[in-house]
């Protein structure tokens, strides 16, 4: 058997490496576009700091780790002819398969705005963009970045550390709109500002213009912000244009898959920010961009390409947790509530404390919390669990810090 995997991601990673484990005489190729070995781009922000040196992005540091079990090819896929099992790169050459999977991840959306292709504008999602991001960090340097959403928020914490002067827009009406409810969001925004960050939400970067030293970014409100380093963290789409035309089922640019990892191809598998698949709290398909699913994706899809039907995807949690400059903000499930389920909420504004949690009948099933780390990982087994919580969820809506006892007395069936 020959397993192909397009991607050198966590998800990549993971699935090679759980294959060579189930078929320790099958070849694994690992097909990644980048010149360096498989890296992880959540350690990027530390490198920018220099808390770590490039190897240290690396997802496996021993040297030679992939030379006896696994090999890695460099070079990008043009496209994949699903009837004969093969597909081609783009410098001409092609690779057979048995089982492919797929687990491109994902690529940044440049906002379109005139002068966003300057050379004074970076996306922060390569090891060759932190590169050209570290050689204009400097203490006091004027940096603005577009986009204050999970990514962006990622990189806000490096850009600080650094000692930059820096400005952020951020067109929702709350920092990490997608992750955190209106009062999160708006508290976190007030933490940035306290520490010297100049947020500007409910905002759009309506022109850069380049000059001689500087970028002048237009922002919506007729303001203008000069800056010697723009950089673009307004989102992403998954990787997996070079599947069209190949009958796959695309939703969103991404590959449908089913229970297993499969995508409507037998033989081609998705995983990772390439793959829609099953979310757990709501049974709906959707692309969860987090490394955590990349992982369980790739496990997944790696067990079922060496036996299908042997591992069935039960669905990922929604899960996000996140560091902005000291301050950590968590959400888990479906933490916007749902159509007629109760919820509770307790905020200490001025201690930048906050617990939102929501409920479905007397089961748990979403929360955001801001400046609390006790037992936040108790609120994901609370919501993954399914428990029925009863009397507890009374006591959870008069003290929402219950989130402990409740959960030892859901899981010791008191």
């Amino acid at each position: 058997m020959t397993y192909v995997i397009v991607g050198a991601g966590p998800a990549g990673v993971v699935a090679a490496e759980t294959i060579r484990k189930l078929d320790p005489h099958g070849k694994v190729v690992i097909v990644g576009d980048e010149p360096e070995p498989p890296y992880s781009r959540m350690a990027i922000p530390y490198l920018l700091i220099r808390n770590i040196d490039e190897q240290g992005t690396y997802l496996r540091k021993a040297p030679g780790h992939f030379e006896d079990s696994v090999e890695v090819v460099h070079g990008s896929v043009a496209s994949v002819d699903s009837s004969a099992k093969s597909l081609r790169l783009s410098d001409g050459r092609e690779m057979a398969y048995d089982a492919l999977l797929v687990a491109t991840g994902s690529t940044p959306i440049l906002p379109p705005v005139p002068g966003i292709d300057g050379e004074r504008v970076t996306t922060c999602w390569t090891l060759e963009d932190a590169r050209k991001i570290a050689e204009g960090l400097r203490p006091g340097a004027s940096v603005l970045l577009i986009g204050a959403g999970f990514i962006g928020c990622i990189i806000l914490e490096a850009l600080v550390a650094s000692g930059a002067n820096l400005t952020v827009v951020e067109m929702g009406d709350r920092m990490v709109p997608r992750m955190l409810d209106e009062t999160c969001g708006a508290m976190l925004q007030d933490w940035c500002r306290e520490k010297g960050v100049n947020v500007m939400t409910g905002a759009q970067v309506e022109s850069i213009e380049h000059r001689d030293d500087v970028a002048a970014v237009r922002i919506s409100g007729g303001r203008e912000v000069e800056a010697e380093l723009v950089i673009s963290a307004a989102g992403v789409r998954a990787n997996a244009g070079f599947l069209e035309g190949t009958g796959i089922e695309l939703s969103g640019g991404a590959v449908v898959v089913d229970r297993h990892m499969c995508s409507s191809v037998p033989g081609i598998y998705a995983a990772g920010d390439a793959a829609c698949g099953r979310d757990f709290s709501t049974g709906d398909y959707s692309v969860q961009a987090i490394q955590p699913t990349a992982v369980e994706h790739g496990r997944i899809a790696a067990s079922n390409m060496v036996r299908h039907g042997s591992v069935t995807h039960q669905g990922c949690i929604n899960m996000n947790v996140l560091d902005t400059i000291g301050l950590i903000s968590v959400s888990y499930g479906q933490w916007e509530g749902i159509e007629g389920g109760d919820s509770v909420s307790l905020l200490d504004r001025d201690g930048y404390r906050y617990i939102s949690l929501q409920f479905a009948g007397d089961q748990l099933i979403g929360a955001n919390t801001l400046g609390i780390t006790q037992h936040i990982g108790v609120l994901r087994g609370l919501i993954q669990g399914q428990f029925r919580l009863g009397h507890w969820k009374s006591r959870l809506m008069d003290n929402p810090l219950l989130i402990m006892e409740a959960y030892l007395a859901a899981t010791q069936g008191a």
